[in-house]
């Protein structure tokens, strides 16, 4: 059974919290250190919860069909594996991050693409594991990600609600329900026609679940209607600028836009209020003067 609170580090995501946050670096550091770190920085400054990386293994992750295909890149004319390897942070990037997120202080985490990934992202005290709509039908990472025994955040892009809901199936038996859904358009960018924002109750419904969005969009707002339709955790990817290279950069955040977006979910959550009936003290002062008490 799926759990009404989720522990996201000492973040408690519940019905009555304030989204959580999350700053989808990715790849958008080009695989530049310095970037990451402007990015961690501009995350933490707007009051964003967490920032998050993915890992991958090229030679797994990337499909057979894709490996040889040439594309010009800031490295030059390459193949895109070589390319994917160029954006791939390890180790000692991996270490230094940990430590500079520890110093803000900023959670971190990253969406593992295989299984060597799975693995090499559990030697870090990650607050939860993000699985990416690419990898929601890998069921090897799922289990290696569900027997950490840390909250997953589930992305449920490019997937049929069947394929949903056998995802949800499998959470249910190795999770012990400590999961988060997250609806998810994944083409970049979102058309507005096809952000299709009412699935976020649908999500909440069918799988009586908290509900996130994971937002692939130019706008803000979409992101502050889903607030307004109960997601609870909030994630968009960020970037330093649009004009820098790379295929997510376009449909990312620039800082000012991170503040912005904070600062709507904030004012969204003031206006909807709590849904109980009450006389507020500047109505009762017109009260008084129309009716006299």
């Amino acid at each position: 059974m799926a759990r009404n609170k989720i522990l996201l580090g000492d973040h408690v995501v519940d019905e009555t919290s304030f989204p959580y946050i999350i700053a989808e670096i990715g790849i958008n550091h080009n695989g530049d250190l310095q970037i990451a770190k402007k990015l961690i920085d501009a995350a933490n400054a707007c009051g964003w919860d967490c920032v998050k990386f993915q890992k991958r293994e090229p030679e797994i992750a990337v499909p057979d069909a894709q490996k040889n295909v040439m594309r010009d890149t800031p490295w030059g004319r390459i193949s895109y594996l070589e390319y994917k390897k160029k954006v791939e942070f390890g180790k000692a990037e991996y270490d230094y991050i940990n430590n500079y997120c520890k110093e803000k202080p900023i959670a971190w985490t990253a969406s593992p693409w295989d299984v060597p990934s799975m693995e090499f992202l559990l030697n870090y005290d990650l607050p939860f594991i993000k699985i990416a709509s690419a990898s929601n039908a890998n069921r090897e990472v799922m289990k290696l990600a569900c027997e950490s025994r840390k909250p997953l955040l589930v992305s449920t892009g490019m997937s049929t609600l069947e394929e949903i809901d056998r995802t949800v199936e499998f959470l249910e038996k190795y999770s012990g329900g400590n999961y988060i859904l997250l609806h998810t358009n994944s083409a970049y960018p979102t058309p507005a026609s096809e952000l299709n924002l009412r699935m976020i109750t649908t999500l909440k419904e069918r799988y009586h679940c908290i509900v996130g969005y994971s937002g692939h969009e130019y706008d803000l707002e979409p992101t502050v209607v889903a607030v307004s339709l109960g997601a609870k955790v909030i994630e968009r990817h960020v970037t330093l600028d649009h004009d820098m290279w790379g295929t997510d950069q376009a449909a990312s955040l620039t800082v000012g836009a991170m503040a912005l977006m904070h600062g709507r979910v904030k004012d969204i959550l003031l206006m909807l209020g709590d849904g109980k009936k009450a006389i507020t003290e500047k109505e009762m002062d017109v009260r008084r003067k129309l009716r006299g008490k």
